[in-house]
């Protein structure tokens, strides 16, 4: 594979869904049981999901690399490159290197593409030499600069988090909405939510409400298509991710206007129940009862019996009755789509 030999909707596609894969893989063990190992006094759960979201570089820069099919040589050097551009790393003063965090998102994307495009660039001109020429050249020239951009990048994506923080402080229900309806609209896009989240560290409230958003999206999606889908396929809306509807979504924008209205007061829950996240949870929904967990975990009072069920009804019954109220109000009545609007057929 050359560099003329990949249309650049592709390129960027390619990235995008790479980095969506890896930053999920790698912090969904951590959002599934850093909390309940916490609670559990489980060192080791949280030992192995420390490690895990640590090496999520490294993950994103394979998910990336097979993405185009890159040989095994390649897929390594990407890898390396990633972590190197991520800031993952830092130097030790005793020796060695110290891993902490995850690194920064967007620049482990920026870094990636920086990677791909020197290996698509070098092709198979290198013959016997890409073993020796293709690790080096990607991760000293690839990751070398994703680390010079690092800084830059990361002072833009801290200003981005800290003005959606200052904001739903000032304006908690607007902002809650709002989140929750971007983020309903992500979740059925090639944007990675998860990736987002993490990257302007979407946490509070404001995680909530991106949570309850794609809640909102998963169960409305569910509804929607339930009599043209088959019955797994419907329930993965929301037990896996409504992402599966992008190509119906792309083709009718509009099919996502009930979505939109339920994702708006179901997210404004968050700031009236207070129902918060962590960056690393936001953007999960209701897959792996991901964001309920982490709602309940971070109510001070912790698993009561009140904190259970109101956060029982925020993420699970709230979406539901929204999802058949606009599903009847915008597709049976006014006729926006029709439930074939929704059909996947995967077979």
């Amino acid at each position: 594979m050359s560099i003329k030999s990949v249309k650049p909707k592709e390129f960027t596609m390619n990235i995008l869904n790479g980095v969506a894969l890896g930053v999920v893989v790698s912090l969904i063990p951590g959002a599934l049981l850093s909390e309940l190992s916490k609670a559990l006094g489980w060192s080791f759960g949280l030992y192995a999901t420390g490690i895990a979201s640590s090496l999520m570089p490294i993950v994103v820069g394979v998910a990336v690399a097979i993405n185009f099919k890159f040989t095994p040589i390649q897929i390594g050097s990407l890898g390396m490159a990633c972590v190197v551009g991520s800031g993952v790393a830092r130097v030790n003063p005793d020796g060695g290197f110290i891993f902490q965090g995850s690194g920064d998102v967007i620049n482990t994307g920026l870094t990636a593409a920086i990677a791909v495009f020197l290996i698509l660039l070098l092709g198979e001109k290198l013959a016997a030499f890409t073993i020796l020429v293709i690790p080096t050249i990607v991760t000293v020239i690839g990751g070398g600069l994703g680390f010079l951009l690092l800084p830059y990048v990361k002072q833009i994506t801290s200003m981005l988090g800290q003005f959606v923080a200052t904001l739903t402080e000032l304006q908690p229900v607007p902002m809650t909405m709002a989140i929750a309806v971007m983020f309903a609209m992500m979740i059925v896009s090639p944007i990675a939510t998860v990736g987002i989240a993490t990257a302007i560290s979407l946490s509070g409230i404001a995680s909530g409400a991106a949570n309850l958003g794609i809640c909102a999206a998963g169960f409305g999606l569910c509804i929607a298509g339930w009599k043209s889908n088959a019955i797994p396929t419907s329930l993965a809306h929301f037990i896996g991710s409504p992402k599966m509807q992008m190509a119906n979504v792309v083709k009718k924008p509009k099919i996502m206007l009930p979505m939109v209205c339920s994702a708006a007061i179901t997210g404004s829950l968050a700031a009236f129940l207070d129902l918060q996240g962590t960056p690393f949870s936001a953007g999960f929904g209701f897959s792996g009862l991901i964001g309920p967990i982490n709602a309940l975990a971070l109510k001070p009072e912790g698993w009561t019996a009140g904190n259970i069920i109101t956060t029982f009804i925020a993420f699970l019954v709230v979406p539901i009755c929204l999802g058949f109220a606009f599903n009847y109000l915008f597709n049976t009545k006014l006729g926006i789509a029709s439930s074939d609007d929704y059909k996947l057929d995967f077979n």
